[in-house]
């Protein structure tokens, strides 16, 4: 059985379309499965089991890089294709059974949305971060299990999504304080290499001795499995938030000019907090341009996000509602 799938460029949507391809994958163990994926999002699949191919999606003028995809995928018959891009490449191959996404009719959730394309909309298979023993070996050696450890993210997709650097840094230092709920914690921090400079501050003022700087230093499967060894992550909305609640992690989300209600952290260990801003409010403000606003995070409090975060932490350990 050969499978084609067609899934998001961006790290975040790919890592919360992984659900529905595990689900395919259990279904189908002995499928050979080609995932068509943005480049940046490509190493989220590099340990899937059944993997055959892996087609990197980068984008061309006049929607070139769809007639690239068609043409590398033409001459074979797949016994199921799943679109996730609604392409139309689905209509213009051999298949046997196709599923695209299908448009929204009210605000759901992205993982709900992307169940319903293979008719699981009311029981949502959740996101799925595959991870190989060099993965893990490698986690094993930046994250300690000795006591436990605090994870940031600092950085955003662009500007308007990224809470302050010098909040992060005030939060993690009352979180690990000796009357915080992981005191003397280690800090891990994730981002890519491009956004050292934006997160600086959080590098430079976390104490030295406590630091894990993994900033550009590792590849996404072994940042899944450094995700899983954290006891607690907080960062805004971004892939690696997303990567953070598939691997099991207590994950806190931090929403300003973006929808919670559709791209919150997904599963049972999960929490967001937002300004008290609306997405409306933020994004209709006038001269709101995504590309060259500042952020719009500067609503919401360390206070805010402190409280959140000890709840979360509370609720995770069983000792909270």
């Amino acid at each position: 059985m050969r499978i084609l799938f067609i899934t998001s460029t961006r790290v975040g949507d790919a890592v919360l379309s992984t659900g529905i391809l595990s689900y395919l994958i259990d279904r189908h163990p002995d499928a050979r499965v080609t995932v068509a994926v943005g480049p940046a999002a490509a190493p989220i699949f590099h340990a899937m089991p059944g993997l055959e191919r892996l087609i990197p999606i980068t984008k061309l003028s006049y929607g070139r890089h769809w007639f690239d995809l068609w043409r590398r995928c033409i001459l074979r018959r797949w016994d199921i294709v799943v679109d996730l891009r609604r392409s139309l490449i689905a209509w213009m191959l051999v298949a046997g059974k196709r599923y695209v996404v299908p448009k929204s009719e009210a605000p759901m959730h992205r993982v709900e949305l992307l169940a319903a394309t293979v008719g699981l909309r009311d029981a949502p298979p959740s996101p799925h971060l595959w991870t190989d023993r060099r993965h893990d070996a490698a986690a094993a050696d930046i994250i300690p299990t000795e006591r436990p450890v605090l994870a940031l993210a600092p950085a955003a997709n662009w500007r308007g999504k990224q809470w302050a650097a010098d909040r992060f840094v005030a939060l993690a230092e009352r979180l690990t304080a000796p009357d915080g709920p992981l005191p003397g914690a280690p800090v891990a921090v994730f981002a890519a290499a491009d956004e050292r400079d934006q997160i600086n501050t959080v590098l430079t003022q976390i104490p030295a001795d406590r630091l894990i700087d993994t900033v550009g230093a590792i590849d996404l499967p072994t940042i899944a499995a450094c995700l899983k060894r954290c006891a607690l992550f907080i960062g805004n909305d971004s892939g690696l938030m997303h990567m953070a609640a598939a691997g099991g992690t207590p994950t806190l989300g931090l929403f300003g000019p973006s929808r919670q209600e559709l791209y919150a952290p997904w599963g049972t260990r999960t929490a967001w907090v937002r300004t008290p801003q609306s997405f409306e409010d933020l994004t209709g403000a006038p001269g709101y341009d995504h590309r060259t606003t500042g952020s719009l995070m500067g609503g919401l409090s360390v206070e805010q996000a402190e409280a959140a975060a000890r709840s979360l932490w509370h609720a995770s350990q069983g000792d909270a509602p």
